[in-house]
């Protein structure tokens, strides 16, 4: 049975490299003035790489937020706080008092713009107060709640590399539907540092000059930062967007490079269509994932010529105006997205000059357009791909409202390494050498329970980790420190993300359905569990790979549950 409410966005707010707020990324947006350019705030050697800073030192904002200046804070959660500040002031919403509040952030390197300044302190037992021996995402959600004024709120940390906001967005969405909260505020931020500067260099994809999605002349990307935040409700009296539908899907193909043909792309867009109810030809406008690296520009593009067929819309990037602010793009492409559609504009794809053979034309920009729907598009690593649509008028959101009870079909645990042996029956040996402990530990236990459910392929697969893959990216961070920025691991890079390990299972059970990483500490299982329950009890999976891997000084914990139908 399919539900209908009004998923109404009421305030937004946004920091980036063209603006400290709403007010300045549109003039930024209008004006096509680009935000990248020179490091400036970043303390970093490869000063020849472009980026899309925010235009505020630490102190500066800790300031607008009225924050104690004796303490160190991360950019990505006074980026954060400053955005959620600004979308709850939009609402006009005096009192929070007796209101169930949610904050779902989007993010992946989270503090680590603190963590890396003080690693070798950390290597020593020597962990200054407010900074996390580890990359914990769910950190940088609580200091966003607690700077923004709302410490009551519950926190949520989504963690699927560049697609974690939209995917923020989406979860805030179920919420709403389930009655879970009365207002919900969900994006996403993320900080430049060294740590994932460094990673996108060692892959080789950044561009020394600005980035031209699209174009034939392609490079590489420009990392950004920033921040965005929409505060949504359910069934508002006034609103100014609505959410009209959404997918999240997987590539499972590789962890950084997207498939010929866009896949995974092409399902969570053909998927919020359908859930919105819409035909290609409805919609006006699609903010593409873009991020101008030649393999992600020409599958996005195939991916849009397989759905819109000969009805392509008018279709941009926005990245060559902020930078590709990675887990944060999505929220700030979103509010982008809203932003046109009020204000009746196309963004311009900054850069754009020669075609690609077998790509799309973006569009260069336009004034005076009527749009009515628009799509957001977030594609990340491993294939965790994500698209949502946005209304101008009101629109009822289709929401799947089962009855279908679960039971656990196989739990697995694995946390012994001598039980690593066993790996050999799923993986080769050269794989093996090539994974951390908890990756192997993860796989391991994971295929087993697949194997004891009689599952071949599940229909998503749904992840809890407080710190990911904290080897591999500890060990990246300690080669940034002894090799000085230079000659890094790109293997070590690939498996530091939170996701990295719900997207391999993905890759390789060939399984395209939802995939999520939750990431919020010791509650990162119980979020997990809770969407995999809800996902079967609503009709949406048959079966759910649920994993909550993590590891410590003690070693890896790594469990896996299989639930199902009855």
């Amino acid at each position: 049975m399919q539900n209908l409410s009004r998923i109404g966005i009421t305030g937004l707010g946004v920091i980036c490299a063209i603006g400290n707020n709403a007010d300045e990324v549109l003039y930024s947006l209008k004006k096509g003035v680009s935000g990248i350019g020179p490091v400036r705030y970043l303390q970093t050697r490869h000063t020849e790489i472009p980026v899309g800073e925010v235009k505020l030192s630490n102190r500066e904002m800790a300031d607008m937020l009225g924050l104690e200046r004796d303490r160190l804070y991360s950019r990505t959660s006074l980026m954060g706080a400053i955005s959620i500040r600004q979308a709850l002031r939009q609402t006009g919403i005096r009192s929070l008092a007796g209101k169930r509040v949610a904050v779902i952030s989007g993010t992946t390197v989270g503090v680590m713009d603190l963590v890396e300044n003080f690693r070798p302190q950390i290597l020593r037992g020597e962990i200054p107060d407010n900074i996390p021996s580890g990359n914990e995402c769910g950190h940088s959600t609580r200091e966003m709640a607690e700077f923004a004024g709302i410490p009551q709120a519950q926190c949520c940390t989504i963690s699927t590399a560049c697609s974690s906001a939209l995917n923020s967005i989406i979860t805030g969405c179920e919420m709403l539907q389930r009655d879970e909260a009365d207002i919900v505020i969900a994006g996403g931020s993320e900080a430049l540092s060294r740590f994932h500067l460094n990673g996108f260099n060692s892959l080789m994809i950044l561009d020394k000059k600005r980035c031209r999605p699209f174009d034939a002349t392609r490079a590489g990307l420009n990392l950004g930062e920033g921040a965005a935040f929409v505060v949504m409700q359910k069934n508002p009296t006034d609103a100014l967007s609505y959410v009209a539908g959404y997918g999240n899907r997987c590539d499972a193909f590789h962890q950084t490079a997207s498939s010929e043909n866009g896949d995974g792309a092409f399902l969570a867009m053909s998927d919020a269509l359908s859930m919105a109810g819409l035909r290609p030809e409805d919609i006006g406008y699609v903010n593409a994932h873009g991020t101008g690296t030649p393999d992600n520009d020409i599958s996005e593009s195939r991916a849009i010529r397989r759905l819109f067929k000969d009805t392509v819309p008018p279709v941009s990037s926005t990245k060559a105006f902020t930078g590709h602010t990675t887990s944060a793009s999505g929220s700030i492409e979103a509010v982008i997205c809203i932003l046109a559609i009020r204000h009746g504009f196309l963004p311009a794809n900054l850069g754009w000059k020669n075609l690609i053979e077998g790509g799309i034309r973006p569009t260069n920009g336009k004034k005076g357009v009527a749009l009515k729907y628009a799509m957001c598009n977030s594609f990340g690593f491993g294939g965790n791909d994500s698209s949502i649509i946005l209304s101008g008028d009101e629109f009822g959101l289709q929401y799947a409202d089962g009855d279908f009870a679960v039971e656990t079909l196989a739990d697995e645990k694995v946390c012994d390494v001598e039980s690593f042996g066993q790996l050999k029956e799923y993986v080769s040996p050269m794989e093996s050498r090539r994974m951390g402990k908890l990756m192997k530990a993860a796989i391991l236990s994971a295929f087993k329970a697949l194997k004891i459910s009689g599952t071949e392929c599940p229909d998503a697969i749904i992840t809890g980790t407080s710190h990911g893959m904290q080897e591999t990216g500890n060990r990246f961070l300690d080669d940034i420190i002894a090799n000085g920025e230079e000659l890094l691991s790109p293997t070590l890079f690939m498996q530091s993300t939170h996701n990295t390990i719900g997207s391999s299972i993905a890759i390789r059970t060939g399984c395209h359905g939802y995939n999520i990483t939750y990431s919020q500490g010791d509650d990162s299982l119980g979020w997990a569990l809770k969407d995999a329950r809800e996902k079967i009890r609503s009709g949406r999976a048959r079966t759910v790979l649920v994993g909550c891997y993590d590891e410590s000084s003690e070693g890896v914990d790594a469990r896996t549950l299989i639930l199902g139908r009855k």
